[in-house]
């Protein structure tokens, strides 16, 4: 218990820090005294509130989303290089976000979350495209055929977001600068956006976690032991699936999130999905938030595409992992 409580302490903790600093860090100084009293320095407050804030929070919301939907997959699949991004999940969101954005659809009804309605079900559309042919490919749903069939799919996907950029006019820039992965200039409409997709989804995994907790097990072990396997499994891929569409809907394709951060929160702090879930979702957003301050940061006054960090930190880790597995000393799902 006590190290449970710790696990939390210092997720928090670092979460907190990591606001503070992206909210503080950049080109223009942000005083704490701009919190309770704006006019210390008006300009830094209006750009506390009006820029860095709402950015920080979607960094935050992003990352945690794609973290908790990756520790998800992973256990559902007992595949720890299971993520939305090596599945294909993220290209099929991808694929509805910029169909959305090419074609300019909407939904009366909706207005504003057309686009990360229409990101879901192509991320929720994939994911059981990729399942289906997987088990018809492999019964047992092995890592390498998860892995293989998530690249092809993917790079499939990537040629349909090619042709469209390819026959697009006006739409050019704003789909090449939303595929680049950033949450730059979102502001808080896009806070807005996302917000009702991850309390929806993160719930709908949460109340998975201890089925979550019996799939490590087995399917027919978790059937005796009274899991209903079917519906779970369709909660978990419908939640996971709609996080990461979300996400990216509003920031594009950002990475490995969801395949670091669940698998070093495990080795860290065990695989219980009472605890592997929330520590997660900190975790992600913690992370996403340290790597948007040093992509707008680390070349001044230019902006690197913060799927351009993530790329850096989780190909190693994915690396490792892979050669983990392939030696024989996988790590537990």
């Amino acid at each position: 218990m006590k190290k449970v409580a710790t696990a939390y302490v210092l997720t928090c903790t670092l979460l907190i820090i990591s606001i503070w600093c992206g909210v503080a860090i950049g080109s223009v100084h942000i005083p704490i005294e701009v919190l309770w009293n704006q006019s210390v320095d008006e300009t830094a407050a209006n750009i506390f509130w009006k820029i860095r804030l709402p950015r920080v929070l979607l960094a935050g919301l992003v990352g945690a989303s794609l973290a908790i939907a990756g520790a998800a997959f992973q256990g559902l699949l007992k595949n720890p290089l299971a993520d939305p991004y090596t599945l294909g999940i993220s290209s099929g969101a991808s694929v509805g976000a910029v169909m959305t954005i090419f074609f300019s659809f909407s939904i009366p009804v909706v207005g504003l979350y057309a686009l990360p309605t229409f990101s879901m079900i192509g991320a929720i559309i994939t994911m059981v495209i990729v399942m289906s042919f997987a088990r018809v490919v492999d019964r047992s749903l092995k890592m390498e055929t998860l892995i293989l069939t998530g690249v092809i799919f993917s790079s499939f996907l990537g040629s349909l977001i090619s042709l469209m950029i390819a026959l697009s006019g006006e739409e050019l820039r704003q789909v090449i600068g939303w595929l680049l992965g950033s949450v730059s200039m979102r502001g808080w409409p896009y806070v807005q956006m996302i917000i009702p997709f991850v309390i929806v989804g993160s719930l709908m995994l949460w109340t998975q976690r201890r089925e979550l907790n019996v799939l490590l097990y087995g399917e027919e072990r978790a059937k005796h032991l009274g899991v209903n396997v079917k519906r779970s499994k369709y909660l978990i891929l419908v939640g996971g699936s709609m996080l990461t569409g979300a996400a990216v809907a509003v920031s594009g394709t950002i990475g490995f999130v969801g395949l670091v951060v669940p698998h070093m929160t495990r080795m860290i702090w065990g695989s219980d999905h009472r605890h592997l879930l929330p520590l997660s979702f900190f975790n992600g957003a913690t992370l996403l938030i340290i790597c948007d301050l040093v992509a707008r940061t680390i070349i001044l006054p230019r902006e690197l595409p913060i799927g351009v960090i993530t790329a850096f930190i989780g190909a190693p880790v994915f690396s490792y992992i892979f050669y983990k597995q392939r030696r024989g000393k996988g790590v537990r799902a």
